[in-house]
């Protein structure tokens, strides 16, 4: 990409997208397209297309998503399957069409099989049953990789995937029921604690996750805009910290972080998820790029913004 390159941002308001808005211009690219919801919905194929007409980006993030944690998707599969599959669909036919020189296609590392191998290697995609929890969305983004992937046998396109493990920081979702683990922990234990109660967090504790700030995820994926294409990465390609700890280490965390000094206990009548997670970043980490964030200082940063977004919904 040059600085001067028309870049398109799907979903720049969310975790991801926001991250990457933030860092391209910190790096001086000054020429980027965005649309809301509200302008564009990227479930319909005919504003899409018509988009893509008007503004002829020529570099593409894709990071629009509906996303949720195994509450959200166990309850709403259908909704998880379509949106995410419609919008894949639409935003990757569309930039070939109007000949886009590149896209990106996030994806998620619920994409690998419930029981794989440790640390998850990319060619462990399709290799064994997925977690039921959350397997409508993981069936929607593996759909994505492989129709980047025949688009550029069949097209000659440059569309490359990349899969990053479970993602956290600025702007990130706090609703109680939609949130992921580690943002869902941050307001119960921020709720607890003023409130003076107790904690009752889902499963036994035990399950293994990995965390990245999201501005990590954000650099690794402008890094391999910048330098690398599909032939370079192969299919996809993982992205992640490399480091792994049990869900009940991540409450002492949060709990530690947020001043909860309450009880925490665990209602096992609930789903643990998938038993362990973590990415094997081998292929990423030999293209010279490692996170820079530290999980508890992630996390301060992360509860900063949440304490600030709670002040913005007061005043």
């Amino acid at each position: 990409m040059e600085k001067q390159s028309k870049i398109y941002v799907a979903g720049h308001k969310g975790l991801v997208g926001s991250a990457i808005m933030r860092l391209l211009k910190i790096k001086g690219y000054d020429n980027i397209i965005v649309r809301s919801h509200a302008e564009l919905d990227l479930t319909r194929q005919a504003e899409v297309e018509a988009f893509f007409a008007e503004e002829k980006p020529e570099y593409v993030f894709l990071a629009a998503a509906k996303v949720g944690g195994i509450g959200a998707n166990s309850t709403y599969p259908a909704e998880f399957f379509y949106q995410n599959m419609t919008i894949a669909l639409n935003v990757i036919d569309a930039s070939y069409k109007s000949g886009v020189k590149k896209l990106l296609n996030l994806g998620s590392s619920c994409i690998y099989p419930r029981l794989a191998p440790q640390p998850l290697k990319e060619e462990y995609l399709l290799t064994g049953p997925l977690e039921p929890t959350n397997e409508a969305y993981a069936m929607a983004k593996i759909s994505a990789i492989r129709m980047c992937r025949y688009y550029n046998e069949e097209y000659g396109t440059d569309f490359i995937s990349v899969m990053p493990t479970n993602l956290y920081g600025i702007g990130d979702s706090y609703d109680p029921f939609t949130s992921h683990v580690l943002p869902a922990m941050i307001r119960k234990f921020y709720d607890a604690k003023v409130n003076h109660q107790n904690v009752t967090l889902w499963g036994d504790g035990s399950p293994c996750r990995e965390f990245l700030f999201s501005e990590d995820c954000a650099d690794a994926c402008i890094m391999l805009m910048e330098k690398y294409n599909h032939t370079d990465i192969g299919e996809f390609i993982n992205i992640g910290s490399g480091q792994e700890l049990t869900i009940s280490n991540l409450a002492e965390i949060i709990s530690l972080v947020v001043g909860f000094e309450g009880t925490i206990s665990w209602d096992t009548s609930r789903p643990n998820g998938t038993p362990r997670k973590l990415l094997d970043t081998s292929r990423l980490r030999a293209l010279g790029w490692s996170p820079k964030t530290e999980l508890q200082e992630g996390i301060r940063r992360a509860y900063k913004d949440f304490l600030e977004s709670r002040k913005e919904t007061f005043e």
